[in-house]
């Protein structure tokens, strides 16, 4: 679930890069949407990993 997380903001991160702070221009592909969807992506991996995380509290260690 770290994992999630920690890759979820690193897309979010890579996104805003790309979306805000690239000026090149790539023939064949706008790189502003790809930063767009690397947010979308990120923000919808970091609710899941949030989530799982939450979800997981709550839950008891019968294994004893």
């Amino acid at each position: 679930m770290d994992m999630t997380i920690g890759l979820s903001l690193f897309a979010i991160a890579v996104g805003a890069i790309l979306r805000f702070a690239v000026t090149a221009h790539a023939s064949g592909i706008d790189i502003g949407t790809v930063g767009v969807i690397l947010i979308v992506i990120g923000a919808v991996g970091l609710a899941v990993g949030l989530w799982l995380v939450a979800a997981g509290r709550g839950s008891v260690d019968q294994s004893t």
